[in-house]
């Protein structure tokens, strides 16, 4: 049995209508190509005026489909902004971040420069003997308050030295290693440093109270002199300290004294300086006739 012809569009009246319809449009495009063709030719005035018939009836047709590429398009482009935008903005974010470490670390060389610039004037005027180390770490958690110093007898540092900043009194050296030593520092409990007010010179002790804070008692029992925002410096007395090394400011004013803040913070101190034992120099020879030369 031969098989049906393919060109046959079966039993289904949908398929019928299509091909009807593509037939009739071939035949229209056909016709409307060869009008087109035989005006052309013949007789271009009515070509020209069927050409713009043409495009009216187009046009509007043509403008949809222009606008809706135009939409299609400026939506990709919007697209395309938007995760550009997105990229631009992981960027910044990044380059942001990049200089704001760099400023950290500019003002942290700025602050570091200038404290080595107070050092270096500082031990330009400190006697011969003296050495300067960094402070590697502070105990601040432990029940004593010691800092290790980067220096040790190799560097002539020895027991009982004091240790200071450019800002204040850091401590004294109580254990020398060869090349470290151990710093009691005088906020320590068990540290107590003989000083005076600015500008009168009215005796004190400075206890340590192991916070981070001093305890100024004055010598004189009964009496509280000191008021909040005195200046304390060490007196020289007993020896050990240099005289006039800035030690603590009065923050809190209390019946027995005053609570005091340290001006040198070890915390905030890279560098320090350890400077040789203070010796009370001998009282001088008396004169003949008695009196002893000043």
């Amino acid at each position: 049995m031969a098989p049906p012809s393919p060109r046959r569009p079966g039993f289904s009246r949908r398929a019928h209508y299509s091909l009807f319809a593509s037939y009739v449009a071939a035949l229209i495009g056909a016709l409307v190509g060869l009008l087109l063709m035989v005006t052309a030719r013949f007789d271009p005035a009515g070509h020209a005026a069927l050409q713009g018939f043409l495009a009216d009836i187009f046009a509007p047709v043509s403008s949809a489909g222009r606008g809706t590429g135009a939409a299609i398009g400026s939506a990709f482009d919007d697209v395309g902004a938007y995760f550009d935008a997105a990229s631009k903005n992981r960027e910044m974010k990044l380059e942001l971040e990049a200089a704001r470490r760099d400023l950290i670390k500019g003002k942290a060389d700025a602050l570091e420069v200038r404290r080595l610039k107070q050092l270096a004037a500082l031990v330009e005027r400190l006697p011969e003997g003296r050495v300067t180390a960094r402070l590697v770490s502070s105990t601040g958690a432990s029940s004593r308050r010691i800092a290790i110093l980067a220096a040790g007898r190799a560097d002539g540092v020895v027991s009982g030295q004091p240790v200071r900043t450019a800002d204040g009194l850091v401590g004294r050296v109580i254990a020398v290693g060869r090349h470290s030593a151990h710093v009691l520092l005088m906020i320590d409990g068990g540290n107590i440093v003989p000083v005076k007010r600015v500008p009168d010179g009215a005796p004190a002790l400075a206890y340590g109270l192991g916070d981070g804070r001093l305890d100024l008692r004055p010598l004189a029992a009964g009496t509280n002199p000191f008021n909040v925002g005195d200046i304390f410096v060490t007196s020289g007395t007993g020896g050990v300290y240099q005289p006039g090394i800035p030690v603590a400011i009065g923050i809190r004013h209390n019946r027995e004294g005053t609570i005091g803040r340290p001006l040198a913070d070890p915390s905030r101190f890279d560098f320090a300086v350890v400077e040789p034992e203070f010796a009370i120099p001998p009282p001088s020879p008396p004169e003949p006739g008695g009196k002893a030369r000043q």
